[in-house]
């Protein structure tokens, strides 16, 4: 069981939402906080709602913001990659632009937290990393496809890193956390997308897409809050997959099912149906 008391926390993503949540959380754990967003506003809400932290603007998707934030923290104990952002459409509509944002923010940003903190935490042969992906990691519904393209890479990553730390004898914990509808501003993180990154006209499948996510990202029974409090207990006892709907082990178990009878994929939304 790891001691979390006085120990840092960094979480991105932080201005609300889960990360927001996690701040939350890890304070309440008696942690010490670093946290980034892109937005400024939001950040210093959490801030405020947690008493006290160190907070940066950090774009993820920019190793030299991630690097400055880095080296702004002292002996970094939990290293949460959360930034995230899910802008939808199939797979041909999306525009370079989607695809580079996505890829820049859930991909990269979590490549660049673990460059820049992996080392550290090695050195200090201590520590965790959490990596938000989602169970469109494991899964991979329709309409989805350039977000589920970055989850999937998030948890593959993660489960490399894992075997890497082991492989080497090193005593830093992962974790990849894996979840379904939650009520946070994700459905809502087109008011990220940087200036000069295309967006695509959207069709009207997409829309009425759009719109059944934020409902079901509104109807969800778990909070932002319960999944933090499960991220707490996962780091505390070092355990790598946190699936925080248990109701999806079935489209996971469908999906595995498909692969080793070599047929094509079901649709993991319709299996009930």
């Amino acid at each position: 069981m790891k001691e979390l008391q006085g120990k840092t926390a960094v979480i991105t993503g932080a201005g609300s939402g889960l990360g927001r949540a996690m701040a939350l959380a890890f304070s309440r754990e008696g942690m010490n906080l670093a946290l980034a967003d892109v937005d400024e506003a939001g950040l210093s809400e959490t801030r405020k709602l947690v008493g006290n932290a160190l907070t940066m603007r950090v774009d993820v998707s920019r190793e030299t913001d991630v690097q400055k934030f880095s080296d702004q923290i002292q002996d970094p104990y939990v290293v949460c990659n959360n930034a995230g952002v899910s802008p939808l459409g199939a797979v041909w509509e999306n525009s370079v632009g989607d695809w580079e944002w996505i890829l820049g923010v859930n991909l990269w940003g979590v490549i660049h937290g673990v460059r820049a903190f992996a080392p550290r935490l090695i050195a200090q042969n201590g520590g965790h990393i959490v990596n938000t992906a989602s169970v469109a990691g494991l899964i991979s519904p329709p309409g989805s496809g350039a977000y589920n393209v970055t989850k999937h890479a998030v948890v593959a990553l993660s489960e490399t890193l894992h075997h890497d730390l082991r492989e080497r004898g090193s005593a830093v914990g992962v974790s990849v956390l894996c979840p379904a509808y939650v009520p946070t501003g994700i459905s809502d993180s087109e008011r990220s997308r940087p200036a000069g990154l295309s967006r695509a006209a959207l069709s009207e499948e997409t829309k009425a897409k759009q719109a059944n996510l934020k409902k079901a990202v509104a109807s969800g029974r778990l909070t932002a809050d319960d999944v933090a409090k499960a991220v707490v207990a996962a780091v505390k006892e070092d355990r790598f997959y946190i699936l925080t709907h248990p109701r999806i082990k079935g489209a996971i178990e469908a999906r595995m099912r498909d692969i080793l009878d070599e047929r094509a994929p079901r649709d993991p939304l319709r299996l009930g149906s």
